[in-house]
């Protein structure tokens, strides 16, 4: 079947795709280095901020753990910032097509946001609202970890968009029916969802509200009381239970849909392959009284978990986003409504066409 586009405006550029991957792939030591920082409590491992015990390489960073987790996220952050501008600069003056321009300015948008979270985290952390268990600066962590996930979707997006694969793979690499691009518009919400559930409760301090599993302390599924940390924790693992259901049900339909290529069907294993990974982390975080490397790792796998099944969903959408449309040969066409002659038959059939 031969393939024509509508709007075939956009080029491989190698430097700008190498760049953008750069961009994705540094994100997760962002990622990494504020879940580490977070799950050993270092966020206050110094009182000042945009430099650190004023000085942009304070003394026994290297040495004390607490400030080098915390100094590495700042640093990392700063570096994630630069490749940021940079990116979107770079979209705005080369890329043709104008939402890939978008995504650029949404990421820097939301980085320097980020940035500013972070900054105000450190200075209001000392100002305690009445009513409200966390100060100002504590409680800010909150958006800041929902934030992030937003920002690894659109660094993910750019990315892939610029792509050779994405710009130049005829439509029939990632074409996707109907229902299987609707459950992954759902299943990804799904995932999204979790995140700002798990970044309410890790903040919350409520990673151990419930310390026991499958089941609670009293030898029940469900809580027999409630507190805040104990319903925010139980909504963790009802989600991961929806996200269990949802995401190997999106596979099934990816696997057996007609015409869905390897590198989907591929895609969609490996979705359910990180889910199981990420289940059996979250268990051990139970188990091992949230020892600090699973709970960084767990973090770290819920991303991927993000990323995977955006990624399988965006593509899936490519040929509408990219303005792909396909075309039938004519020559194939007329194969198929006119079966094959007898070899007797097919000179005279000819003769008289």
């Amino acid at each position: 079947m031969n393939t024509t586009s509508t709007s075939r405006t956009a080029h491989y550029k190698p430097a700008l795709a190498w760049f953008a991957a750069l961009g994705s792939a540094w994100v997760f030591v962002l990622l990494m280095l504020g879940a580490f920082t977070t799950t050993i409590g270092a966020g206050m491992a110094f009182p000042d901020w945009p430099l650190s015990n004023g000085s942009i390489n304070p003394q026994g960073w290297l040495t004390n753990v607490a400030m080098f987790a915390e100094h590495s996220h700042r640093l990392s952050g700063m570096t994630m910032g630069l490749i940021t501008i940079t990116l979107a600069i770079w979209l705005a003056r080369v890329e043709s097509r104008p939402w890939v321009r978008k995504l650029g300015w949404w990421a820097l948008a939301i980085v320097i946001v980020q940035g500013l979270i972070g900054g105000q985290r450190v200075k209001l952390d000392a100002w305690h609202v009445s009513g409200m268990e966390m100060s100002v600066g504590q409680f800010l962590r909150i958006p800041h970890g929902i934030l992030a996930q937003l920002f690894v979707v659109l660094l993910f997006a750019m990315a892939t968009a610029l792509s050779r694969p994405w710009i130049e793979a005829s439509p029939a690499t990632f074409s996707l029916g109907r229902r299987g691009r609707r459950l992954g518009l759902i299943c990804t919400a799904l995932v999204l969802v979790q995140l700002v559930v798990a970044a309410t409760m890790r903040h919350s301090y409520a990673g151990l509200a419930i310390p026991t599993f499958p089941l609670t302390p009293e030898g029940t599924w469900i809580p027999t009381s409630w507190t805040f940390r104990i319903a925010i924790h139980f909504a963790h693992r009802v989600m991961a239970a929806l996200l269990g259901v949802g995401l190997v049900w999106y596979a099934v339909t990816v696997w057996t849909e007609r015409g869905v290529s390897a590198l989907l069907k591929n895609s969609a294993t490996l979705m359910v392959m990180i889910l199981l990974i990420q289940i059996s982390l979250g268990v051990a975080v139970i188990w091992t009284v949230r020892d600090p490397y699973y709970t960084t790792a767990h973090v770290m796998v819920g991303a991927c978990t993000l990323v995977i099944t955006f990624l399988l969903t965006w593509f899936g959408h490519r040929n509408s986003l990219q303005g792909l449309t396909e075309s039938v040969d004519p020559v194939r066409s007329e194969a198929q409504v006119r079966p094959n002659l007898p070899v007797g038959r097919t000179g005279s059939s000819a003769a008289r066409s």
